[in-house]
């Protein structure tokens, strides 16, 4: 039921959230860039991802016309096949507010409808929203998401002492609560370039302003670094479940214990060692069980 603590090594889940023009693909860019290895850059606007092509060596993937978010999962899928290890998605905010996206699409049911019942049209539209962040968080990638901020303009003094209208950024355009899905989240400043993190669960940036460099890429990934492997996790997970379940005193006890390893372990190469070594126990403590056993976690 409890177990120590452990960090896995992570992918990089961030969000550089920014109005238009404050620099979001440049920053994503350098951001892939000294995270290393063979970057993609999902492109939705209108072919802007070629301008940096001198910065740094990426590839370029393209949607357009409609961003249906089948669209987006169907390229992170053949990125993550095709052997990338960063894809930026410039910009996530497409998949919710331009053509054949979320909001369009759950306006168009809507209006089909004969009651032109919202709830009804967001029940169909919100599964492939999830289906969208899931493809995100699953990734075997590091994934970098540009969102545009919804735009608006405030009033401040300037050095001559005169006030003058400044643009500023406010929430990203996405489903409400979607940045809280990253690992971190960077909001960019128009003019100046500046970021700050408005959630890091690195605690690389508390309290900083700073400006987006190749640095920031190599300073995340030593974070996401900083933990077991995967396949060192995997075997740690597999020595504590069934050492639990060598201490079974009963026939209840052993299923029970079992059933927990099996789930956890069904998608790892010690699957198959948990079943062995269940067989065996269940022949030391009883011949065989009582009551149903399917094998099955």
């Amino acid at each position: 039921m409890f177990r120590k603590a452990e960090r896995k090594k992570a992918k990089l889940r961030l969000a550089l959230c920014a109005p238009s023009g404050a620099g979001k693909t440049y920053s994503a860019l350098l951001l892939a860039k000294g995270l290393g290895g063979k970057v993609v850059l999902l492109d939705t606007e209108n072919g802007s991802g070629d301008l940096y092509a001198d910065l740094m060596d990426y590839d370029i993937a393209t949607i357009s016309g409609s961003f249906e978010p089948a669209k987006y999962i169907d390229i992170i899928k053949k990125a993550e096949k095709a052997g990338y290890d960063t894809i930026i998605i410039d910009s996530l905010s497409h998949a919710w507010n331009a053509e054949g996206g979320i909001l369009d699409t759950q306006s168009k049911i809507e209006q089909s409808s004969n009651s032109k019942n919202g709830y009804f049209a967001w029940r169909n539209v919100t599964p492939l929203h999830n289906a969208l962040v899931t493809a995100i968080l699953q990734s075997k990638m590091h994934v970098i998401c540009t969102m545009r901020t919804k735009t608006a303009y405030e009033m401040q003094t300037g050095t001559n002492g005169k006030l003058s209208p400044v643009k500023i950024g406010l929430a990203p355009i996405q489903r409400d609560g979607m940045e809280y899905e990253f690992t971190v989240v960077l909001d960019v400043c128009m003019d100046n370039h500046l970021c700050s993190a408005s959630k890091d669960r690195t605690r690389l940036f508390d309290g900083k302003h700073f400006v987006i460099t190749e640095d920031t890429g190599v300073d995340l990934l030593k974070w996401l670094n900083d933990g077991v492997s995967q396949e060192q996790y995997e075997l740690n997970k597999f020595n504590e479940l069934s050492e639990v379940m060598r201490q079974s005193k009963s026939l209840e006890e052993l299923k029970s214990s079992y059933q927990n390893a099996a789930t956890q372990l069904i998608d790892t190469i010690y699957y198959d060692q948990i079943v062995s070594i269940k067989d065996k126990l269940k022949a030391f403590i009883e011949p065989e069980f009582k009551g149903d056993d399917s094998g099955q976690p």
